[in-house]
């Protein structure tokens, strides 16, 4: 029964590589999903969280060409997805259940705050 599941587990994840790789063909390998991810970003006018329209499977990978890693959110609300490489311009900040991250669009002062993607699956 196991070894079922572990197949079914292994198809579900080759058919999501082969759905993330037309969107960019360097994607290698699938380091890890989580089933459920919601994007907020920070608004500084009302000081607080909002959420964007953009929420679905939160997939980690790798690619074959720099740079070498990135991960995606496969929107379930548009088909609009959210992509981002993983590079030196990226921070991460896990406060529990979020994670936070900034990357270089949001260097400025006046955009300051980041990004934050609610976790149910996926542990850093």
């Amino acid at each position: 029964m196991a070894a079922a599941a572990g197949g079914r587990a292994g198809k579900g994840r080759d058919i999501s590589l082969a759905a993330l790789r037309r969107h960019d063909p360097y994607i290698s390998h699938i380091v890890d999903v989580a089933s459920q991810v919601a994007l907020y970003t920070f608004g500084h006018r009302a000081n607080e969280w909002e959420k964007t329209d953009v929420e679905g499977t939160l997939f980690v990978y790798t690619r074959s060409a720099s740079p070498k890693h990135g991960f995606t959110i496969m929107n379930r609300l548009s088909m609009e997805n959210r992509t981002e490489p993983i590079t030196k311009d990226l921070d991460f900040l896990l406060q529990d259940p979020f994670l936070l991250y900034r990357n270089a669009r949001f260097l400025s002062q006046e955009a300051a705050g980041g990004i934050a993607v609610l976790l149910q699956d996926l542990c850093w």
